[in-house]
């Protein structure tokens, strides 16, 4: 990350975030705050670790930006009946659209 300018102390704060990020989006915790978030990151580290004139590094820009397109589904949509943001609003799954 140094070598692309991004300070080395920030290494540990990306795991957490990518780790932390895909537990609570898989779960469905705060699915779309989350998502919003790790669609910006998906962005920002497409911009800046991937430049899309690299022939090379087409793919990785472009995986990113799709990344950050189902984040922003995920937004968009919410994590679904099955999630725990829907569990705590207090109703029953019987009563809920899946």
């Amino acid at each position: 990350m140094e070598a692309m300018g991004v300070p080395g102390f920030m290494l540990p704060l990306v795991i957490i975030l990518e780790v932390l990020g895909g537990i609570a989006i898989l779960v469905g915790f705060k699915a779309r705050w989350v998502a919003l978030l790790m669609a910006g990151f998906s962005i920002v580290s497409a911009l800046i670790f991937h430049p899309f004139n690299d022939p090379e590094q087409q793919n990785n820009f472009l995986k990113n930006f799709a990344m950050a397109g189902g984040f922003l589904m995920i937004f968009a949509h919410g994590a679904g009946a099955f999630s725990f943001d829907e569990g705590m609003d207090g109703t029953r799954i019987e009563n809920r659209r899946v």
